[in-house]
């Protein structure tokens, strides 16, 4: 009873921390909206097999974490809450996972420790608040690595090379074939570092591989079989093509230098990550320590790190899947400096110190940003940005004191850790799940406020009206998730469009809805950069603007 005791209180704390208040702020350009949009159209449309973005086909992401989201909003209505809330189950499945992963390999207090870094952690955290694919893309590969690292010594290895494909094939049609090019680099560096396959057996690894592509072959051919042998032959070129040029180019401007996901986990995930840089002497390392196992995380954090770093798209989330073997390293780090008597080494200290120090201070300065922002806009370049600062949010000198009580707290925690460790590791954890409810339910709304609030508020004006509203010189999904865009029949589409880089694209027809005889009311929204431009054809009339969004109606 006592063991089914621990998993309830783990699920309980956890749908305490994820579930509540997920609906508190709009869903973000242009992840969040982008796939909650794609889950809406599945429910307008009935075509529940192929994505649609503006009820045109969209080859980008492949649909089980949609199907997730379509099955949210049937059971708590379209919106937010309902975008997020897949994230926010598999968050409480997570942090089972891995309390009943660490208690497996090793024990009890192991596997709270991952629980802890998982939940204090910054980044690991807020990914269960948000409507991105990634938490369910990563814990699907995650429970593969597991079923692969016990196929060895299992009983009934074709059972778990069969649950490791199946999952890894999930990972797949969950967001990729990112999920297959990541399990074969890590099986290499596994045969290299080992120089050989270690026990496992080429039957068991084909099994795997077969029961990989099930998922994806699955619905391929219902898709095929509903809507024709072209249609699918077109998506699988496109669907490639967009995979491969994510490798090989920039997407959307998300550029940035090889070191960009080593800051982001660096920063992201504090505390955790401070702890990997404690010193391991491997000639006195417990052989009670899960070896095979912290090797399969090692590979798989430095195959993932390594391979989005040399991505030329950057984008935050990417390196996500490092989070899982993040936080078990360090937790494995942190139960031998409790159970071995090991001190943390000043280096460490001192890098949690001045990295903490640093986050507090963020905190703290962002209603000072807000309260001088008068002052501060000479120096800023960016025309849109100054714009975004005029928005009226109300700010207080007393709301910096959660940067300062979160400083304070880190080096609490510091000090405490020095005469009892496991007292001030537990302090350390309760400030950082504490700020980052205050983060989320306090500061998140106000710099929503800041950056999309306008538009979205002006797009929810148009919400259920028969019209058209259309974005100029800038690329947003909230004009059809808020406006609750129905499929029209119009002339409002061009078809596919082919881009400088060779890419095809579904995009309204700009030229028709700005020059052409339009069957409806006709909107836009432009950012204040362009506005001159748009604001002097004359087959628009400039109707307001808003923190730095200028909206037109057609004359």
């Amino acid at each position: 009873m006592q063991h089914y005791n621990r998993y309830f209180i783990i699920i309980l704390i956890s749908a305490i921390l994820f579930l509540p208040f997920l609906g508190g702020v709009h869903l973000f350009d242009w992840d969040e909206i982008n796939f909650a949009e794609c889950a809406r159209e599945m429910i307008v449309t009935g075509d529940y097999l192929r994505p649609q973005i503006d009820f045109m086909p969209f080859w980008e992401k492949p649909p089980f974490f949609i199907w997730m989201q379509v099955a949210a909003m049937k059971m708590v209505g379209v919106g937010a809450y309902a975008a997020r809330l897949p994230n926010a189950i598999v968050g409480i499945l997570t942090l089972v996972v891995v309390y009943h992963t660490g208690k497996k390999i090793m024990n009890e207090k192991l596997a709270q420790w991952w629980v802890l870094m998982f939940a204090a952690s910054w980044l690991p955290h807020l990914y269960f608040k948000s409507g991105i694919i990634d938490p369910t893309f990563n814990l699907f590969i995650f429970l593969s690595f597991v079923q692969v690292h016990w196929l060895r010594s299992s009983p009934n290895p074709w059972r778990n090379a069969t649950l490791a494909g199946l999952l890894l094939g999930m990972a797949a049609i969950t967001k990729g074939p990112a999920a297959i090019l990541i399990a074969m680099l890590a099986l290499g560096v596994y045969v290299l570092l080992n120089r050989g396959l270690n026990g496992y057996k080429i039957k068991h690894l084909l099994l795997l591989s077969v029961m990989a592509a099930v998922p994806a072959l699955a619905w391929i051919a219902v898709t095929t079989g509903v809507h024709g042998a072209t249609y699918g032959k077109w998506f699988l070129n496109e669907f490639v093509t967009y995979q491969t040029r994510l490798f090989s180019t920039e997407d959307s401007d998300h550029g940035g230098p090889f070191i960009y996901h080593f800051i982001v986990l660096l920063a992201g995930c504090f505390p955790a990550s401070i702890f990997l840089f404690q010193y391991i002497d491997r000639r006195n390392e417990s052989r009670r320590l899960p070896h095979d196992f912290t090797k399969w995380m090692w590979i798989l954090f430095w195959v993932v790190l390594i391979l989005f770093s040399i991505v030329k798209t950057k984008i935050v989330h990417y390196s996500s899947l490092c989070y899982f073997p993040l936080t078990f390293l360090a937790a494995l780090q942190l139960y031998r400096m409790g159970n071995e008597d090991k001190q943390m080494k000043k280096g460490v200290r001192y890098t949690l110190l001045g990295i903490g120090t640093l986050l507090g201070a963020v905190i703290a300065s962002l209603p000072l940003v807000g309260i001088y922002k008068t002052e501060l806009t000479p120096f800023i370049a960016d025309k849109f940005a100054v714009a975004n600062l005029r928005a009226e949010v109300p700010w207080s000198m007393t709301e910096s004191i959660w940067g300062i009580l979160y400083i304070v707290g880190i080096w609490t925690a510091v000090l405490a850790m020095r005469s009892n460790f496991n007292k001030g590791l537990a302090i350390l954890c309760t400030v950082q799940i504490l700020i980052i409810q205050v983060a989320v339910l306090h500061f998140t709304p106000k710099v929503e406020a800041y950056s999309q609030k306008a538009a979205i508020d002006y797009f929810e004006t148009m919400a259920n009206k028969d019209v058209y509203v259309h974005p100029l010189g800038y690329k947003s999904y909230a004009n059809l998730f808020y406006t609750d865009k129905r499929p029209y029949k119009a002339k409002e589409y061009q078809g596919m469009r082919t881009d400088k880089d060779g890419r095809q694209t579904p995009e309204p027809n700009q030229h028709w809805l700005l020059y052409g005889k339009t069957d409806k009311p006709t909107y836009f929204i432009s950012k204040i950069n362009d506005s001159l431009k748009y604001s002097q054809m004359p087959e628009l009339e400039m109707t307001g603007s808003k923190n730095g969004f200028v909206f037109y109606r057609k004359r």
